[in-house]
């Protein structure tokens, strides 16, 4: 019987540890996350928080939204929103991919539904535990909630910037208008946004805001919302 070679064993021994090893750190910090969410959920109920937005003055329903806005932020945060269960695989292994090569939280890979939950429930920390209970909570928001009734609740507990914490007081801080009023430049300026709102508010750097603008309507057009002349219309029209 051929023995294995030493090089080989010891990679074979190697992998197998390694794997041991994340299997471990995954179930450590599931629990944790399991533990967090629970504790979270004990103080206020996911049915008693989303009751809690939706009574805020000024709440915006999903049908008062712009189509055009709806599209843009979908494009931009989460395209494949509407088709997955709540996490996105392939998001996560190219932000896990990014994060491992910059040895740090430079990509979340996170899901419309994700923030969603981190903007309902928990803070904004990016640690790990953090991380394993928006999965509790993106699975339970998803099973209670339609994709629509999501978007809603993402739009109106997003940060705009400049102290503005819903798409209605972005639309009348910024512009002083109603969402519903919005030119389609203005709505893809407040798609981009959230993304980072001390970067990208209109009130902090209209330049970057701009760009920002731009690479909406790159989104719009690379998953078929836009055609590249509709683009470089409003691009257009808005400047």
């Amino acid at each position: 019987m051929r023995k294995r070679h030493p090089v080989r064993r010891f990679i074979c021994g190697l992998f197998i540890l390694l794997l041991c090893s994340v299997i471990a750190v995954g179930i450590y910090y599931g629990v944790k996350g399991y533990t967090m969410y629970r504790d979270t959920i004990n103080q206020v109920s996911l049915e008693d928080r989303v009751e809690e937005i939706r009574e805020e003055e000024h709440f915006t329903s999903y049908a008062e939204l712009p189509d055009f806005y709806i599209n843009a932020v979908i494009s931009v945060e989460d395209h494949r929103f509407r088709q997955h269960p709540g996490l996105d695989p392939i998001a996560i292994c190219r932000a896990a991919w990014t994060d491992i090569k910059a040895m740090s939280f430079e990509e979340g890979g996170s899901t419309i539904t994700q923030q969603l939950a981190k903007n309902m429930l928990f803070t904004k920390d990016k640690k790990m535990e953090r991380k394993a209970a928006e999965v509790f909570a993106v699975f339970d928001i998803e099973s209670k909630y339609s994709k629509e009734e999501i978007l809603e609740l993402y739009v109106n507990t997003s940060s705009f910037g400049s102290g503005y914490y819903s798409i209605y007081a972005a639309a009348q801080g910024y512009f002083g208008k109603l969402p519903c009023e919005l030119t389609d430049y203005e709505a893809a300026m407040l798609a981009g946004v959230p993304n980072a709102p001390s970067l990208y508010s209109p009130d902090v750097n209209i330049e970057l805001a701009a760009q920002r603008v731009g690479q909406v309507l790159k989104s719009m057009v690379k998953y078929g919302y836009l055609t590249q002349d509709e683009a470089d219309k409003i691009q257009s029209d808005g400047i």
